[in-house]
Formats: structure tokens, C-alpha cells, sequence
């Protein structure tokens, strides 16, 4: 598949604790999700301001920023940022001690991928939610206040670029929205088949289920809620029609501006993927102060040479609900 239509800027965020102890009330992704869009609603001029003050209205309901003074969320609010984005907080601990490192991925997609707008508009929120904030609002041994920026690279194809190093940044690198690409193989080299599918985040493939069915929903997976190898493309391809595309007006579909060639490459991986079986699945719900519904491990027949590039692409794009969390990415093996 072609990789041209796919505008993309990954940023890896490194932050280095300067307390004695800091931990997340609630789950990474939504945390720095309320405090950097918050931090972005107050400081920008009334109408540029206008949409993130629009998208913080959920939190409203839990306080704002005090949010995270809270013990639980009923239900995780609908609160994306009004810019396609993705705040993949790596695996890691609940809690962190002085001089450890947290790792914040960050994604802008589509006509979001402007480098331009993570230095006037982001990186300004990151650098005050390190320094200060209101201690009102918060816990005492939150991450907020308590942090430096230690380092920011941005991907080139498998390769991390820096261009923020020991708090120094560098005005000359400019990123383009292409160059995550940029020598990328999805294709194993491993002499042993891929079988094995781990979700890292929480996933949740049924977007369209209501907050009452969520909150009746059984701690055991059904079989309809599993997802086949075929979904995770279906999901894929789904999440690519819902960006935006910058191609002959909002409502043109990804799929839209593939060419033949691309169209049936997918097609003929969508068929070979329903060919393979799922041969184990072990799943776990995940608690109601976390987006997503599902964490897990899928084991399948050997998966097919055609279908890995779009499963390489599905996790770096995200798939299923609150990809903006972070929620919806695997690991193959």
C-alpha cells in the first residue's frame, strides 16, 4: 500500500521526574490529554481557544483539572482533542520516583501533522504542566509541576530524530508530515512465522456500544467481542476513513484516494487474513478508570506475508475507540 496519503508526525516525549514521588489518579493518556488541553483552552486567544474549550465541556462534569484529585471515573468522557491526535503514554507504573523517565508518544495525524503547531501551541502546555500548576486542583504526589522536559524526537521511518535535547531546543529541525515513512518494513525477518498479537493498550472495536451497555457489560469477553485478524484490518481501515484525508473537501474517505492497485493489495490481504485462525485468546477488562474495554494476548495460525504491512500500520494509527488515549495498539511476535 501506498504510504503517500498518510500524513503523520510522531513525537517522543521524554519527561524526567524532579520529585521525590509522583503517580497518575487516573489513567496516563487521560491525564495528560485534560491537563495539556486545558493548559491549551486557557492561554489561547478567545477564538482559537474556542474548539478546546468545546472539547475540555466533558470534563466539566468531573471538575476540570480536579479531575485528577478524584478516586474513579464513572465512565471515560468523550474529550479528544479538536486536533487528530493520539497520546500513546508508554507501559510503565503507576508510580515514578526522582530521576526516572516517562515516555509520552504523541501523534498528529492527517491536516493535524503541522510541526509548526506543536511549537507555538503544545510544547508551550508541556513545558507549564512541568513547572507549575495550580496545587488546588490536584493531588500532592501528582506528576504535575514535577518534571522536566528532557528530551522530544521526532520518527524518521524506524529512527528517532532529536530535536529537544536536555531541555535545549533546536529551531531548525522541521519535521515533515511524510518522513515517518521513511524506510519502514513491516515484513519479518524472523525465521519462525508471526503468530502472536499482544494489545498494549486497551482496545475496544465496538465503538458504537452506549454507556449503559458499557457499564452492564459482563468481566468475561464474548465471542462476538473477539477480534479476528479480518476485524483488526476492518477496524484499520475504518480508523483511515475517519481522518481527514486534505484531498477534494472533509468528506473524502481514505479509501477514496487509493488507487486500484492499493485497493486490491488490501482486498487480497482482507481475504488472506480470513483465512487464519485465531488458535488462543486470553483477555482481561479493564476497570472503569480506564478508556477502552479489553487488554489481552491472541494467538493465530501463522500470519500471512500480505496481511502484516496494514497490521504494522493499525498499530501505529491506533484502531477502535479513544485512539486519542492512546488505547487500541498491539505488539506482533
Amino acid at each position: 500500500m501506498s504510504l503517500l496519503p498518510l500524513n503523520l508526525l510522531r513525537y517522543l516525549i521524554v519527561c524526567r521526574v524532579n520529585a521525590p514521588m509522583v503517580w497518575f489518579s487516573i489513567y496516563p493518556g487521560l491525564e495528560f490529554s485534560l491537563i495539556l488541553g486545558s493548559l491549551i483552552a486557557e492561554s489561547l486567544p478567545t477564538v482559537q481557544a474556542r474548539p478546546w474549550k468545546k472539547a475540555m465541556l466533558p470534563w466539566q462534569a468531573y471538575g476540570g483539572i480536579s479531575a485528577i484529585k478524584k478516586k474513579a471515573l464513572r465512565i471515560v468522557p468523550d474529550a479528544a482533542w479538536p486536533i487528530e491526535s493520539v497520546l500513546f503514554c508508554y507501559p510503565g507504573k503507576k508510580a515514578y520516583g526522582e530521576g526516572e523517565p516517562i515516555f509520552l508518544e504523541m501523534k498528529l495525524i492527517g491536516e493535524s501533522a503541522d510541526h509548526a503547531h506543536f511549537l507555538e501551541v503544545i510544547l508551550p502546555a508541556l513545558e507549564k504542566s512541568g513547572s507549575s500548576i495550580d496545587r488546588t486542583r490536584q493531588t500532592p504526589n501528582a506528576l504535575w509541576g514535577k518534571f522536566d522536559i528532557q528530551s522530544i524526537f521526532a520518527a524518521r521511518g524506524p529512527v528517532w530524530e532529536p530535536f529537544v535535547e536536555n531541555g535545549r531546543l533546536d529551531l531548525h529541525y522541521k519535521p515533515t508530515p511524510s518522513q515517518w515513512s521513511e524506510g519502514l518494513d513491516f515484513h519479518s525477518n524472523a525465521r519462525r512465522p508471526l503468530r502472536l498479537l499482544k494489545w498494549i493498550t486497551p482496545f475496544d472495536l465496538a465503538p458504537h456500544e452506549t454507556v449503559e451497555d458499557k457499564r452492564k457489560s459482563s468481566n468475561r469477553i464474548t465471542l462476538d467481542e473477539v477480534p479476528s485478524l479480518r476485524d483488526i484490518l476492518g477496524a484499520f481501515m475504518a480508523r483511515m476513513n475517519g481522518l481527514s484525508t486534505g484531498k477534494r473537501g472533509a468528506s473524502t474517505r481514505f479509501w477514496d484516494i487509493l488507487d486500484e492497485a492499493d485497493r486490491q493489495a488490501f482486498e487480497a490481504a482482507t481475504a488472506a487474513a480470513s483465512r487464519v485462525q485465531m488458535k488462543h485468546g486470553s483477555f482481561q477488562r479493564v476497570s472503569g478508570l480506564r478508556p477502552g474495554r479489553w487488554f489481552g494476548r491472541q494467538e493465530f495460525s501463522p500470519i500471512p506475508e500480505i496481511v502484516r504491512p496494514y497490521l504494522g500500520l493499525a498499530s501505529i494509527f491506533h484502531i477502535g475507540a479513544h485512539t486519542h488515549f492512546g488505547c487500541g495498539t498491539f505488539v506482533l511476535f
